[in-house]
């Protein structure tokens, strides 16, 4: 029962973190939509915590390559990515 409650917690603080990113008037509008896409993902209770946390992760690998990004947006993103990892099931 703790994994799980600390599953939620890395949850809820990847979320926090990627919407910093998405609401930060510096991020650039393509990388808005699709960190605004992958929280909703990641809200979307169909799938468990890990396999949603996995995708996430997955897609966040592509979004990080934009070469448009700005570096502390990557460092941001590789946060949110460090908590995501973090969950098992």
């Amino acid at each position: 029962m703790a994994d799980e409650k600390q599953n939620k917690e890395s949850m809820k603080e990847a979320i926090e973190t990627l919407n910093q990113i998405a609401t930060s008037h510096s991020t650039p509008k393509t990388i808005k939509k699709s960190i605004t896409d992958l929280i909703a993902e990641l809200n979307n209770e169909e799938y468990s915590l890990s396999v949603r946390a996995n995708n996430t992760i997955s897609l966040l690998d592509d979004v990080t390559q934009d070469p448009n990004m700005p570096s502390y947006v990557r460092t941001q993103l590789w946060q949110a990515v460090s908590k995501l990892e973090s969950i098992r099931e």
